[in-house]
């Protein structure tokens, strides 16, 4: 299984980022951009994530931008009782992340900056919809990948169903990649190279 997301060259993400109301600059350092699936398969990691350091692409992974199964057909109780939160697209999101521990636990990249805008999704369907007003405040939406365990058996399995690892986090499948990737952000807040990284979230086109 894969995402059908359509590929781009790093010439088309550039411009449509660049397109977007609320863009200011292209950030020096490394940022993440996600794509959100036009598709959007129930409780499947279905979405991109691109990383570039200015405008040089870095890597591309495979994860989702929305919250699966478990939360949008009711598990979003236990959080807001408006609904599941789902992430405002076609936004940029500057100096929102840095790098720290999700839930305590996993190495991730934590909302510790600035505000997002969130959509609440309460219809409990199998869609994840930006639908009502949006919510603009700090509501840990975080980066990460799906699992706690870190083992070297572990770190092989590329899982595609979303299950309760996202309630509006953005989260990556490919977790060998996803280590590689979360340690370079560790490593540039330990040696003080980069404290806060930037995301940019639109849809496919």
């Amino acid at each position: 299984m894969s995402t059908k997301v359509r590929s781009y060259t790093d010439k088309e993400l550039i411009q449509k980022v660049k397109s977007l109301p609320n863009f200011k600059r292209i950030p020096k350092q490394r940022w993440i951009l996600g794509v959100r699936s036009n598709e959007d398969t129930y409780n499947t990691y279905d979405d991109k994530f691109y990383e570039f350091e200015g405008e040089k692409f870095i890597r591309v992974l495979t994860g989702t931008t929305n919250a699966g199964a478990g939360v949008l057909r009711g598990g979003f109780l236990k959080y807001n009782r408006r609904g599941t939160a789902i992430l405002k697209s076609e936004e940029w999101y500057y100096n929102v992340w840095s790098y720290g521990l999700h839930r305590g636990k996993m190495p991730a990249l934590k909302q510790t900056g600035r505000r997002v805008k969130v959509y609440r999704d309460g219809n409990k369907n199998r869609k994840a919809e930006q639908i009502g007003d949006y919510e603009l405040g700090w509501f840990g939406i975080n980066y990460h990948t799906n699992t706690y365990n870190f083992s070297k058996s572990s770190l092989k399995v590329v899982n595609w169903l979303i299950g309760y690892w996202s309630a509006g986090c953005q989260v990556i499948n490919n977790r060998k990649e996803y280590i590689k990737q979360i340690d370079y952000y560790k490593y540039s807040l330990e040696s003080g190279k980069q404290i806060m990284v930037s995301f940019c979230l639109i849809d496919e086109f």
